[in-house]
């Protein structure tokens, strides 16, 4: 980590320090090296919408949510696989979700249900929903994020603001609470993360605060100082990236005001509500803030947000744990997506709510349900998408994909398509300098939603 020291020492109203958003985690601000900037000026008149600010909010719910309790309930199963929730109508003729999501059913026409996610990682990390990879058989330098990918193919849309932002709070387990890397695409296209550090990793510029930015010898100096520290590992290839968007960021308040979300208006707060920002279990708080945040940093100029949310892995209590997660997620959802539309966003920003697999058919004797990546769901908004649908179907029990079988890399597809990048001829070279594709293959665009 790389920090700028405020000797002010003032805090934001939520009692995050002006320190801790100042934080650079990774030696990455998601800015594009002149490699990347020059690709994407060979590619703006190559793809559909060149350099517009389009933007993709991806929101992880860690640890596998139950997709039987939340938007393909069984009511002609068993007891032991139905489970206790009852299934509600939605805006949208046909289509029923459950009982605690009512203020989502009531926006099913700008969103779209994907029941059928087949391709699964089974592992309890964010990995796959970040990269649409399985973690296995990976190039030199292993595969990049998303994020990562748009960093590096279109740049900053705001030299003051990251292209890439992980919002991912400290978890137990932090296979969760990943943001996303850059795999071979190197540090200069990793995400910025307000959210992270330690002091292992707290590395100071030597003397210099916040106050003293304007004398640019010491900050160089310091960042000196900075690079003879770091070893010859392929750091060194971000530097000079690192080097100009640092001083972009650490010298405008942009990105500072869109992650102060007590700017916002008191209304519009109100709406995204107030979540717990304690840690549950190895799992991660329900930061209500972080739905707001992103709306804010794709508005400043981000390209790609991550937020992870919650806890999601109920061996037993499922159904008491979802009371009380359910209503949250309605909530956190429903205010963003109406934040994006009152805002004029929603045709430009695409948001993906999902985990890394879904739950076992049968209920244990825990009262929980168990990992199960044979299927598990999706959840599409805006982008400029056709929605008001649902995509796939499984079996009696929700055990097994019986139409429209998804795989992850058909999503991504369409979350490139929707950034302007075609992800079937698009190729970035890895270390090895082998081109590799965005997706695997035979992986395209949803037909349904484009």
């Amino acid at each position: 980590m790389l920090t700028i020291r405020s000797s002010r020492g003032s805090s934001f109203c939520d009692g995050v320090s002006r320190r801790d958003f100042l934080r650079i985690g990774g030696l990455a601000l998601g800015g594009a090296s002149l490699p990347g900037i020059l690709q994407a000026e060979a590619l703006k008149g190559k793809a559909p919408g060149g350099r517009s600010h389009k933007a993709v909010i991806m929101i992880f719910l860690p640890g596998g949510p139950s997709h039987q309790d939340m938007f393909d309930l069984k009511m002609d199963a068993p007891s032991e696989i139905r489970g206790e929730f009852k299934p509600i109508s939605t805006n949208v003729p046909g289509v029923q979700i459950t009982e605690h999501l009512p203020k989502l059913a009531q926006m099913m026409d700008r969103t779209t249900l994907i029941r059928s996610m087949v391709d699964c990682d089974n592992k309890h990390d964010a990995f796959q929903c970040l990269t649409g990879r399985p973690s296995t058989n990976q190039p030199s330098g292993g595969w990049p994020a998303f994020g990562s990918v748009i960093s590096s193919l279109q740049g900053c849309a705001d030299p003051a603001v990251p292209s890439f932002v992980g919002l991912a709070p400290k978890m137990g387990h932090m296979p969760w609470a990943r943001c996303g890397e850059p795999g071979y695409l190197g540090v200069a296209h990793g995400p910025f993360q307000p959210n992270k550090g330690g002091a292992a990793e707290d590395m100071t510029l030597n003397g210099v605060t916040l106050e003293r930015l304007g004398d640019r010898r010491a900050l160089l100096q310091s960042f000196d100082t900075f690079r003879r520290d770091v070893d010859a590992s392929g750091i060194m290839g971000g530097l000079d990236t690192f080097n100009q968007q640092a001083f972009n960021v650490l010298t405008s308040s942009r990105l500072l005001e869109a992650l102060d979300v007590s700017r916002e208006d008191p209304k519009i707060r109100e709406l995204y509500g107030k979540g717990d920002p304690n840690n549950r279990d190895d799992g991660g708080p329900k930061m209500m803030e972080h739905f707001l945040a992103a709306r804010r940093l794709v508005e400043a100029g981000a390209r790609c947000v991550t937020v992870a949310f919650s806890r999601w892995d109920h061996h037993s209590k499922n159904f008491d744990a979802l009371r009380q997660d359910l209503p949250l997620l309605d909530q956190g959802i429903t205010a963003l997506l109406e934040d994006l539309r009152l805002r004029g966003l929603e045709q430009d920003v695409s948001v993906v709510v999902w985990g890394e697999f879904g739950r076992t058919p049968t209920i244990n004797a825990s009262g929980g349900r168990d990992h199960w990546p044979r299927v598990s769901c999706a959840l599409l908004a805006g982008g400029g998408m056709r929605h008001g649908q649902v995509i796939g179907s499984t079996d009696r029990l929700g055990g097994e994909a019986d139409s429209r079988p998804v795989r992850f890399g058909e999503v991504f597809a369409t979350l490139y398509r929707n950034m302007g990048i075609d992800a079937s001829t698009t190729a970035i070279n890895d270390l090895t300098g082998r081109p590799q594709y965005l997706v695997e293959p035979g992986c395209s665009p949803l037909p349904e939603l484009v």
